[in-house]
């Protein structure tokens, strides 16, 4: 069964939403997001509590609450329209299926996307609905998605090694050969003989007409 591509993440604030998205802009990434930081950031209500499946949802936390790479590369303020979009195209992608440029005319239409695909009430549905459309002034839907990385310098390297080999093989074919050298190993057996003048005539012997 494929994974449903639309979010139930919803808060029952969604006007706080740009203030809180600012002050993620703002601030240091904490080690991990918890209810604690969202109380440090002034949002100490229950309510607000909702806001962590939120951020784990459009990928800013992992699911112990770490912040991502997408929290870090958001925080740079000359991204982070861009960053948001990217979030809310995968979160919301179903809704994306039906509107590629949504706007409110279409909040009944996104309501009733909710409701059916998580089975939820009207109630609920609603608040979904009013969550996505609280976020979407925030992106830039026309900015262009950050590339993916696609391993071009990898597959290019790869080339480049075939294309060594073809060399080597068309060397090999028109009967050039790389250099090669011979070593040779010499085994001596000396006689058995107390006589010194014997084992010194024999290494000068092999002095001269080999090492010579």
């Amino acid at each position: 069964m494929a994974p449903v591509a639309l979010t139930e993440a919803y808060v029952q604030t969604p006007g706080v939403i740009p203030e809180l998205f600012r002050q993620i802009r703002q601030g240091q990434a904490p080690s991990q997001f918890t209810v604690q930081h969202l109380k440090d950031l002034g949002y100490g209500s229950s309510n607000h509590r909702l806001f962590l499946p939120l951020l784990k949802a459009l990928g800013f936390l992992t699911a112990d609450g770490t912040p991502t790479a997408r929290y870090s590369e958001y925080r740079d303020e000359t991204q982070s329209r861009r960053v948001l979009a990217d979030a809310l195209k995968q979160a919301y992608a179903d809704v994306f299926v039906l509107r590629s440029k949504p706007s409110d005319a279409d909040r009944a239409l996104f309501e009733g996307k909710f409701k059916s695909t998580h089975n939820t009430s009207d109630r609920m549905a609603k608040l979904m609905a009013s969550t996505f459309f609280a976020l979407l002034p925030l992106a830039d839907l026309d900015a262009n998605p950050k590339p993916a990385d696609t391993g071009e310098q990898k597959t290019e390297v790869v080339e480049r090694d075939e294309a060594g080999k073809g060399e080597d093989q068309g060397q090999r074919g028109t009967g050039r050969r790389a250099a090669t050298s011979l070593h040779y190993n010499i085994q001596i057996h000396l006689p058995a003989t107390k006589d010194i003048e014997v084992y010194n005539s024999i290494f000068k012997s092999l002095r001269e007409h080999l090492l010579d």
